[in-house]
């Protein structure tokens, strides 16, 4: 490997490490939720309004942060967003009401979306056009490895010390980031060309409305069913609750296989990619309430909706980055907003079937019926392109733009 390849791999590694405090805050929720709503004094339904808090942060802030930074180095910015998400998370020792852990919660998702969205970009300018889903595929493992080591960990650090500790450990893990950023990443002046106007022009094409309306919809359903994964095994399957770390271990390990996959088959074609996954996402979230009567079949379903979704992820990212065209950045965060509203919708979806004594069984049907939608949405889009010859056939794609 060459001094450069190894720079850049550097690079990469460090926003990967964000993305891995990212994915154990994100996710650990779910995992605790039963202790985190006794904490606080409500029930289950209403502790799944946790999650929503953390993914409307995420919803509010990318886009705000994408067009109010435009003309901030690149570096600096990562930097200043981890050092927030550090500190939101360090206050959480403080929250011990339901008030105070949904606002400490709502700001921790606020750098979410705009640390991942402007990293991907980042991640895209250092290598070659055709390694660009791989690359964003890299950052996002992140996520998938909080789900093998850091979820699990974080669980079990919960379950025996108390739900605050996991979440100042995050913190602690966002101050590592800050270094490790600061040391390997280089310096990168934001886009000469780019401006509010610019990034906001964006939002004028359909092609970029209709890929956001897939990751909203479609990944609402994996969220419907994943918000409540910890209840739903122990009642439905019967696992013990001490066990699920390892449930969720198993969610992660699909979850890293999946951002490795991801550059294989978006060589093959991103929109296909993105249907038929999205197709299989459907299909097992409709068996998924049956299936989690047999914890066997149970994990092994867990593993593949860990999977799927983490192919799809990338392809989006991709996605948007062709049809934005000089609103990359915007476009970039856009895509983390709305899989955060899919996480919102479908852990508020959730918990109105389970308010309404449907069953832990019932949060995946509702999800099943989102991801068909999002398929729907995804063949749309690819008709449309088709037809219209104009819609991203000389796309822009984050290196040209990061490197202008």
């Amino acid at each position: 490997m060459s001094l450069n390849q190894r720079r850049t791999a550097l690079a990469i590694l460090a926003l990967a490490l964000g993305g891995f405090a990212i994915g154990t805050t994100e996710f650990v929720t779910m995992g605790l939720l039963p202790q985190i709503a006794a904490g606080t004094g409500v029930d289950i339904a209403t502790g799944g309004h946790y999650v929503s808090a953390y993914a409307i942060g995420v919803v509010v802030g990318a886009p705000l942060i994408a067009v109010l930074a435009t003309k901030v180095a690149r570096k600096g910015l990562l930097m200043t967003l981890m050092a927030f998400f550090a500190a939101a998370h360090l206050l959480v020792v403080l929250a011990d009401s339901y008030g105070q852990v949904m606002l400490v919660r709502f700001l921790g998702g606020i750098p979410h979306g705009a640390f991942f969205g402007i990293g991907a970009l980042v991640a895209a300018s250092l290598v070659s056009h055709e390694r660009r889903t791989a690359a964003i595929a890299t950052i996002l493992g992140g996520l998938g490895v909080a789900n093998v080591v850091g979820v699990p960990l974080a669980t079990l650090i919960g379950q025996r010390y108390g739900w605050h500790a996991p979440y100042v450990a995050v913190g602690i893990i966002g101050l590592v980031t800050i270094g490790a950023i600061g040391a390997w990443l280089p310096k990168l002046p934001a886009p000469r060309q780019a401006t509010m106007r610019s990034e906001l022009g964006a939002l004028r094409r359909p092609q970029v409305w209709l890929a956001l309306l897939i990751g909203t919809v479609g990944f609402g359903g994996m969220f419907a069913m994943y918000s409540y994964i910890t209840p739903t095994m122990t009642e439905l399957a019967g696992l013990d609750v001490a066990l699920i770390p390892w449930v969720l271990m198993a969610y992660g390990i699909g979850m890293v296989t999946g951002m490795f996959l991801a550059g294989r088959v978006a060589r093959r074609g991103v929109m296909a990619g993105i249907i038929v996954s999205l197709g299989a996402i459907a299909v097992l979230l409709a068996l998924f309430g049956p299936a989690a009567h047999t914890l066997w079949l149970a994990v092994v379903m867990v593993f593949l909706l860990g999977l799927l979704p983490s192919i799809v992820v990338p392809l989006l990212q991709t996605r948007l980055m062709d049809v934005a065209h000089e609103g990359q950045s915007l476009a970039a965060t856009l895509n983390h907003s709305t899989l955060n509203t899919a996480n919102a919708l479908g852990a508020w979806l959730g918990s109105v079937v389970l308010a309404a004594g449907w069953g832990y069984g019932a949060p995946s049907l509702v999800g099943a019926g989102l991801a068909v939608l999002g398929v729907a949405i995804a063949v749309l889009s690819f008709r449309l392109e088709r037809r219209d010859a104009g819609s991203p056939s000389t796309p822009v794609d984050a290196v040209s733009v990061l490197r202008a």
